[in-house]
Order: C-alpha cells, then structure tokens, then sequence
C-alpha cells in the first residue's frame, strides 16, 4: 500500500580535507558566531558546546587549511578574543554559494525526476 507522502531528494554540503570534516553548516555557524561576537567562548556558548570541543574544531580547520581562518589575540588590559580572518570569510562565503548552487541542483532534479506526472 502507498503511503501519501511525496518523494524528495536532499542534501547537505560537506568539504571535506582527504579523510576528515573541513566544513559544514555547524562549523560555518560557529564561524560566523566568532566573527559576530569576536570570541570564541560566546560563539562556543550560542551553540551549546564547550570552549573545548569550540576550540578543538578551529584548531583542526586551522591546521587543515594552508592560512588560518580565525586567528586567536591573547588576553590582557583589553581581554583576549578571536578574529575571523579575510581566509574564514571567504571559506563562509564560498559555503554559502555552494548550499545555493546545491538547492538549485536539487529543486530541478526534484521536478525532472519526482514530479507527481512522473
């Protein structure tokens, strides 16, 4: 018996550094979060992890990547805190164009090959 509910075809964007997780909508999140508030515990702390788990994942893209994506400015009379840098920028941008380019690829196999007349 056939169910009422339609078939769809989705997927998320995933770049990937050979075997291991470079980038996807959490850490691009987190990102975005450390160019907001300018730190790394704020950012940590909107997405409901730990500085820790926060820190181990920019480290990684850090390491990862041939230039650094968030650069860290130790504490002192003005505090420490972290900065996005033009490299993280441009990593969030391309991600974004990416997610867009892969909605468009998705909604036209949706119609062409899911469409209710086929």
């Amino acid at each position: 018996m056939k169910k009422n509910h339609p078939w769809s075809i989705s997927g998320n964007i995933f770049i990937n550094y050979g075997e291991e997780g470079f980038l996807g909508r959490g850490r691009v999140a987190l990102l975005e979060y450390i160019r907001e508030y300018g730190s790394l515990n704020k950012a940590a702390r909107k997405m409901k992890m730990s500085y820790k788990a926060a820190w181990d994942v920019v480290h990684s893209m850090n390491e990862m990547n041939r230039d650094p994506l968030v650069i860290f400015q130790t504490g002192g009379k003005g505090g420490g805190g972290a900065v996005l840098t033009e490299e993280g920028i441009r990593w969030i941008e391309l991600f974004h164009a990416m997610e867009t380019e892969n909605s468009l690829a998705i909604r036209l196999m949706n119609d062409k090959y899911l469409a209710p007349d086929n």
